[in-house]
């Protein structure tokens, strides 16, 4: 338990940091036979402050019920 709490709170503090991530996609414009055209597009995928701080109070809730159970 004491790891899952740990683990959210690093992701949460990491979605407070960076409030989401990137990534490239390849997508086909024309294909005549052997003749192809793609592009390249990069998306971002936006992730709310808010999924980042309920993540760290999460984490921190999980750690509070791990050490209370001993």
């Amino acid at each position: 338990m004491k790891i899952l709490g740990i683990a959210l709170i690093v992701l949460g503090l990491l979605v407070l940091a960076f409030g989401g991530f990137s990534y490239t996609r390849e997508k086909k414009v024309v294909d005549l036979g052997p003749i192809q055209a793609t592009t390249k597009t990069k998306e971002t995928v936006p992730i709310p402050p808010l999924a980042g701080g309920a993540a760290i109070l999460a984490g921190v809730a999980v750690l509070v019920a791990s050490s209370r159970k001993r």
